[in-house]
């Protein structure tokens, strides 16, 4: 008796001591900060805290956000930070309004760019647009093969092209990662045709009752994620060829496979 409750007066005790020092440790409530002085006494539309950014980039840069503005109006600003951020002192600083993009590169997360967006932007660019530019350009792959100067500035010059053409629904270009998934889904696609069209009956060539039955899924495949995703981010047709290629190897690689494994197995 006297066991079991030594046992547990220790046991809560324990629970207490991990309830105590998780409280202490915890985060406190999150707080908007809002540091002016960490912002130039001039104007510009580039704030480099973090200094990533060599000066002849950043100058250039600074000259072509300006000429974009006044040639169509778009507000367009960077800020790279790292130790400690503006806030929302940037807000008053630049004046942001519903035609702003503020583009953040912030080097301590997982990727560099972030992205804060005016209403009117949204009309032209979907926030699919954007999720997918800060994949593409602020990845940790894309930073460490180019730097983080060119992600800034490849990523505004992408906005400034989708925003000339009259808006976006994807980003523009096709990088060959992605292509290479559509090039497999292309195969695995012509895979699951040349499988369903292997004769079932005696006499039957072709089984065209079952590729029509399982259409949906080798459609999704081949023109939902085959030659969709190419067709909408870049005219050029040597991607398209090669995914249409891949699928009809895919369906002559899966269509006759039986027929060569055939000689093997009666041999054996």
């Amino acid at each position: 008796m006297q066991y079991n409750f030594t046992q547990r007066f220790l046991t809560s005790l324990s629970v207490l001591i991990v309830f105590l020092f998780t409280w202490a440790i915890a985060p406190g409530v999150a707080k908007a900060t809002n540091n002016p002085e960490l912002l130039p006494d001039y104007q510009t539309p580039v704030v480099d805290l973090a200094n990533y950014l060599p000066e002849l980039q950043e100058q250039n840069l600074i000259k072509d956000v300006e000429e974009f503005e006044t040639r169509t109006g778009w507000k367009l600003r960077v800020l790279t930070q790292y130790d400690r951020t503006p806030g929302r002192a940037v807000i008053k600083y630049w004046g942001l309004d519903d035609k702003s993009i503020l583009l953040v590169a912030d080097g301590r997360g997982g990727n560099l760019l972030a992205f804060s967006i005016g209403d009117d932007v949204y009309e032209l660019m979907p926030r699919t647009f954007w999720i997918e530019l800060q994949t593409r350009f602020g990845n940790l792959y894309f930073v460490r093969e180019n730097g983080k100067n060119n992600a800034i500035v490849e990523a505004m010059h992408t906005v400034e092209g989708c925003l000339d053409r009259g808006g976006c629904q994807v980003v523009p270009g096709l990088p060959r990662e992605q292509w290479i998934l559509t090039l497999i889904s292309s195969i695995v696609g012509g895979l699951i045709v040349g499988f369903a069209a292997i004769p079932r009956k005696p006499g039957q060539v072709f089984a065209w009752q079952w590729v029509l039955i399982i259409s949906p899924l080798w459609g999704i495949l081949f023109v939902s994620f085959g030659i969709g995703p190419v067709v909408i981010r870049t005219s050029d047709w040597l991607p398209i060829a090669r995914n249409a290629i891949g699928f009809v190897l895919g369906i002559l690689v899966a269509y006759l496979s039986p027929i060569v494994n055939k000689p093997t197995s009666e041999q054996t």
